[in-house]
C-alpha cells in the first residue's frame, strides 16, 4: 500500500477517520486534500504568526529565546487545542424530557435532586396524614435506621432490639415502632433524624 507523500502531517493533525472516507470517494473527488491542505496550511501559519510575534515581544524586553523552542510550543499548544476540539462531550443522561419536569427543575438536574424533592413531597403531604406517614415515610425511615445501625454497629432492630433502642434513642425508637401513629411535628421530624444521623 502506498502512503501519501504528505500522509505524515495528515497523521500528525488527526486525520484518523479521513483515509476510509477518502476511500468511499469518487476518484475524481479532489475537495478533502484541499481542505486537508488548508487546514494545514493555516495552522502553520497561525504557528508562524504567533512564533513572530511572541520572539518580537521577547526580544523587545531583552529577553533571547530560542526560535526552534517558540516554534515548538506553539505546535504543541496548537496540536494541543486541537485534540481538545475533537474530543466529544459526553453524551446527555436519559431520563425524563424537560417538558415532564416540575417548576424549577432543570433539564441537568441529577437523580440525587429529584429523590430529595420527592421525599419533601412526601413529608408535606404526610403531616397532616397520619395513614400516608404509615404508609411511605414511617417503613422507609425504619429501613434507613436499620441499615444505619448495621453499618455502624452490626445490629438491626430485629437482631438486637435492646441495644437498637438504645441507640436510636427513645422518641425515634417510638416513631419507628408505632403503626398507625400520629405524624410527626416538624420539630419532632428534625430530632428523630438528627438521632438517626448520630447513629
Amino acid at each position: 500500500m502506498s502512503r501519501h507523500p504528505d500522509g505524515g502531517l495528515d497523521d500528525l493533525f488527526g486525520g484518523r477517520a479521513e483515509p476510509a472516507v477518502a476511500a468511499e470517494e469518487p476518484a475524481g473527488a479532489g475537495a478533502r486534500p484541499r481542505s486537508r491542505t488548508a487546514r494545514i496550511a493555516g495552522n502553520v501559519l497561525l504557528v508562524a504568526l504567533a512564533t513572530t510575534v511572541a520572539v518580537a515581544v521577547l526580544r523587545s524586553q531583552g529577553i533571547k529565546v530560542s526560535i526552534p523552542l517558540v516554534v515548538a510550543a506553539f505546535t504543541a499548544l496548537r496540536l494541543l487545542m486541537g485534540a481538545v476540539s475533537e474530543v466529544a462531550p459526553p453524551p446527555a443522561p436519559r431520563g425524563r424530557r424537560a417538558s415532564d419536569l416540575g417548576a424549577g427543575q432543570g433539564a441537568g438536574d441529577d437523580s440525587l435532586r429529584a429523590a430529595v424533592r420527592r421525599w419533601e413531597r412526601h413529608l408535606d403531604s404526610a403531616q397532616h396524614d397520619a395513614d400516608r406517614f404509615s404508609r411511605i415515610v414511617q417503613p422507609a425511615l425504619a429501613e434507613l435506621a436499620d441499615e444505619r445501625l448495621r453499618l455502624r454497629h452490626g445490629i438491626t432492630r430485629s437482631s438486637d432490639p435492646r441495644r437498637a433502642r438504645e441507640l436510636l434513642g427513645e422518641p425515634l425508637w417510638r416513631m419507628l415502632e408505632e403503626p398507625g401513629r400520629r405524624p410527626p411535628k416538624s420539630r419532632e421530624l428534625s430530632a428523630c433524624v438528627d438521632a438517626l444521623e448520630k447513629i
